[in-house]
């Protein structure tokens, strides 16, 4: 009975005891990477030494060092409380099987915060749709992200491609088919899903890639390397791996969020950026990222991959909704945003004709909208088709329910309904503390198309060609349209997103 209601799997690393919940096995915490802490500080990932005996994999690894602006009281930060923080979590539907479809979840949290034990990103569901789930932590800010001298450049994206590493050596142990991985992630998550296609360290270790809400925002080293020099300031050392490693990862956090809280100070000298919501992004080094992802899928990268890409309606008005900006955007600040956010010198008039009855919050929300993912994501669909790859569009339309539908089809609201985690903490702040039930019915369709995906590199619908732009819309009733953002994918038709630079 010990046995069945903890089971244990063999690893390359060493033997992990498990649990098994509501009849699907779960390990919790297993060790991908060695502590990036001490003379691994800043460093790539070093694998795991081994262990004898059995190891326990029953509680989530710690996150990596962090402020998390979502849930404060979840954020970690000092190293005696994060040894092993590069883990992975796997939720199996039967360990005895023989190739079943894996799905590896990338969380998002604008490359500063997130982990995988947040309650939204449980696997369990889906894993009851005979798949088996894998979730992992990857190290975000300055820890991951910072352009330091001396260190590799986007240690994060490293770590997850050590985490795909560690699913193509041991998956099959939990039932799953090593040769049938699809990565499937939110907002920074898709983004570093995106930057993964153009990486040669990452070529072979998925084979399907599902993206939702992909951010515009990748980052030149000589930006980059701007940031984290404000940053090392504030702690006073400089921005080198040497000089900042023997100190408290907390203090670098907290320093990093003092300058993310003064940004628009810098807006002479990071542009753009300083008016964003992160201050770290993947960096195009031309070594682990040689190029854009845009760039590497319309040369092909792409080509021999099954993707599927989609945003969500109305992204930015999540943002609008925590900055208080309902009912409060003036005509001068709409003319602000189409300045900064629209695309080369006649961003604005382009916006302005582009939607001639708009009015000053409706434009200033669809320019943010559209910066922050919508036309991210509708080019990388395009790149895709254009390279002769087979691609699919999804666009969620189905309004929030909380504050009488205000949100909209706001950013993140995609997540509980893919995962089906409709009750934890953070989807009840944007569905209610109950679910309506269509919440539910739209959740079941949205995990049935991803799972479909998964298993066969179709989730169901046309698939997107530059002719027609057939796009999934999921609503109270879903359809299929095609260029549901016309207008706007028109304004950007001839400034395709690349690394963003300093002023």
């Amino acid at each position: 009975m010990e046995r069945e209601q903890h089971p244990e799997v063999r690893t390359g690393q060493g033997v992990v005891k498990g649990r098994v919940e509501d009849g699907i096995a779960v390990f919790r915490g297993i060790p991908y990477a060695r502590p990036p802490f001490g003379e691994l500080r800043f460093g790539a990932p070093r694998p795991v030494r081994a262990w004898d005996g059995v190891r326990p994999a029953l509680e989530f690894g710690p996150p990596p060092p962090q402020y998390d602006r979502m849930s404060p009281q979840a954020a970690a930060g000092r190293q005696e409380e994060a040894p092993d923080c590069l883990t992975v979590n796997v939720w199996s539907p039967a360990l005895g099987a023989i190739g079943l479809p894996v799905m590896v979840w990338f969380h998002g949290g604008a490359y500063v915060f997130g982990r995988s034990a947040d309650p939204v990103y449980d696997g369990a569901r889906l894993a009851r749709r005979d798949v088996v789930v894998v979730s992992f932590n990857y190290r975000v800010g300055m820890e991951g992200f910072g352009q330091l001298a001396g260190s590799p450049a986007n240690r994060g994206l490293l770590d997850q491609i050590a985490a795909l590493r560690w699913v193509r050596e041991n998956i099959a142990a939990f039932g799953g088919e090593p040769d049938d991985v699809t990565l499937f992630g939110e907002s920074a998550g898709a983004g570093s899903i995106a930057a993964l296609l153009a990486m040669p360290a990452a070529e072979g270790l998925f084979h399907q890639a599902v993206a939702q809400s992909v951010p515009g925002s990748y980052f030149t080293p000589e930006l980059a390397s701007g940031i984290a020099e404000a940053v090392g300031a504030r702690v006073g050392s400089a921005a080198t791996a040497e000089a900042l490693r023997g100190g408290e990862p907390h203090l670098l956090v907290r320093a990093a969020d003092a300058v993310f809280a003064e940004r628009a100070r810098y807006a002479d000298r990071w542009g753009t950026v300083a008016h964003t919501e992160t201050m770290f992004s993947p960096v195009v080094d031309g070594e682990s990222l040689p190029c854009t992802p845009w760039e590497a899928v319309a040369k092909g990268a792409a080509r021999d991959l099954a993707l599927m890409f989609g945003h969500n309606r109305e992204e930015f008005r999540l943002f609008m909704a925590k900055r208080g900006e309902f009912g409060a955007v003036t005509r001068e600040r709409a003319a602000e945003a189409l300045r900064v956010f629209g695309p080369g010198p006649d961003g604005e008039r382009a916006y302005r004709e582009a939607y001639p009855g708009a009015g000053a919050e409706e434009l200033y929300e669809t320019v943010m909208s559209d910066w922050l993912c919508r036309v991210p994501t509708v080019q990388l669909l395009e790149a895709q088709a254009a390279a002769g790859g087979v691609a699919y569009a999804y666009e969620l339309r189905w309004p929030a329910p909380v504050s009488g539908g205000r949100l909209g089809s706001c950013h993140g609201l995609d997540v509980p309904l893919v995962l089906g985690t409709l009750d934890a903490p953070l989807a009840r702040q944007m569905l209610g503390d109950t679910a309506p039930e269509e919440a539910g019915a739209l959740s079941e369709r949205m995990q049935s198309a991803w799972v479909r995906f998964a298993g066969s590199g179709d989730p169901g619908w046309p698939g997107y060609r530059s002719a027609g732009r057939l796009t999934k819309v999921f609503d109270c009733e879903d359809a299929l349209l095609g260029d549901p953002v016309a207008a706007s994918r028109r304004v950007w038709e001839e400034h395709p997103f690349g690394a963003l630079g300093p002023r």
